[in-house]
């Protein structure tokens, strides 16, 4: 194993040799106090620059020395933000430390990682600066610092800028927690020291009791009394039980109650003088079939709209009930163009699987070729679709048909009225 030993008179010392010596000595650092201006690194929103301020540091046992503020110039913002990092830069080959700026990686919030070989470039940062997506410059939130501080037998620091690989017993104050910490090996752990009570500050004026028991001979203002707390006895044990006991307000299942009538005779009831919503009615083949049924007392025969949710009422034709009313135009030969059809009815499959037949020779129009005729006022639609025909209108649009007929009878009747005449 090669043994190195050095300086000595006569002997040439590398600078990495003085550097390995040195570094001993003292760590690297800024010659300062935690808070203080060398190398602090700012910015006031001056273009996308930030600036460092002069001061004296150790960087791996080299020295370097600055006496002016020195601009640096940040790179221009991409489309999404990233953290650089300025740092001074040991060179030993080119036997300088200088101010650099290490771009970060956009979109990334992790700064540029520092090199740091041992015998060749070692990089100390000083601060990390954000660069927003799209800034233009750089504000003084976007910089924050990342300086270490030289120590001589004791240190100052922050808890982000404890020394590196600390000897065992290294001392400082951590301006963070405001504590005196040292390096015990493994971590860093307070001072601590015996302190007079009267020289703490902001102690609390009461203090909440930590859990305690007490005799109960101690407690004082107890109650001569004790209502029972929650219990339960045996059945057993209860005297003066009744005998038997009123069921409490129960039910049944259906399916638990035996004899019951196979069949249940109608309590007596009425029905009102209209059909409601839920009302049943007699049906035959889609028809109530009034004309079968005859007004009894003075009762009196009504025409009825259905709704579409079964809800019945009256047909009323009373000016009463009506306003804007206007003449309708309808053409006599339109009318005329109407075709009378008989027809079957298509027989109906029933729930049930049994078929219902249709009724036979039924005389209607088709409502589709009423529509296309141009009487669309006829037609009834379900869901969108021809349904049926308003056959109570259609006495209305013969009306035209009727006046238009009168009208040819009374001009025959006066023409013929001048012939008989010019015959005498």
């Amino acid at each position: 194993m090669a043994i190195t030993s050095y300086p000595f008179d006569s002997q040439a010392v590398t600078e990495t040799d003085y550097s390995r010596l040195f570094r001993e000595f003292q760590t690297t650092g800024v010659a300062d106090t935690v808070g203080g201006g060398g190398f602090s690194t700012y910015a006031d929103g001056t273009g996308m620059t930030v600036k460092v301020s002069g001061g004296f540091a150790i960087v791996r046992g080299h020295a370097v020395y600055s006496t002016a503020t020195e601009v640096l110039t940040i790179a221009a913002a991409g489309t999404s933000s990233r953290v650089d990092r300025v740092v001074l830069k040991l060179d030993p080959t080119a036997n300088s430390i200088t101010l650099a700026v290490k771009t970060g990686t956009a979109g990334s919030s992790t700064p540029p990682a520092l090199t740091q070989t041992d015998t060749g470039v070692w990089e100390f940062s000083l601060a990390k600066v954000t660069v927003g997506a799209n800034v233009t410059s750089i504000s003084a939130a976007s910089v924050q610092g990342e300086r270490k501080f030289l120590g001589a037998s004791v240190g100052a620091w922050t808890t982000d800028t404890r020394p590196d690989s600390p000897r065992m017993g290294r001392l400082g104050y951590n301006q963070s927690t405001t504590t005196w910490e040292f390096w015990s090996g493994t971590a860093w752990t307070n001072l601590t020291q015996a302190i007079d009570w009267l020289a703490v500050v902001n102690k609390p004026a009461t203090f909440v009791p930590a859990a305690h028991t007490h005799p109960w001979t101690d407690v004082t203002g107890k109650p001569t009394t004790f209502a029972p707390s929650a219990h339960s006895h045996l059945w057993a044990d209860i005297s003066d039980k009744p005998s038997t006991f009123t069921p409490a307000t129960h039910s049944h299942t259906w399916s638990s109650i035996t004899s019951k009538p196979t069949t249940f005779t109608p309590a007596s009831h009425s029905h009102s003088s209209y059909l409601e919503s839920g009302d049943t009615i007699s049906w035959a083949n889609g028809s109530k079939k009034p004309h079968a049924n005859s007004v009894s007392g003075s009762g009196t025969y009504y025409a009825v709209w259905v709704e579409g949710d079964g809800t019945f009422a009256r047909n009323t034709s009373s000016v009463r009930f009506k306003e804007n009313v206007r003449d309708f135009a309808i053409d006599p030969d339109d009318v005329l163009k109407l075709r009378p059809v008989i027809y079957d009815r298509k027989d109906v499959e029933r729930e049930d699987g049994t078929v219902r037949e249709g009724r036979k020779d039924e005389v209607g129009l088709i409502a589709e070729e009423t529509e296309a005729a141009g009487f669309g006022w006829l037609v009834n639609y379900l869901d969108g679709q021809v349904d049926g025909l308003r056959y109570d209108l259609l006495g209305v649009a013969l009306v035209p048909v009727v006046q238009r007929q009168a009208k040819q009878i009374e001009d025959l009747e006066a023409r013929l009225a001048r012939l008989e005449a010019l015959a005498s």
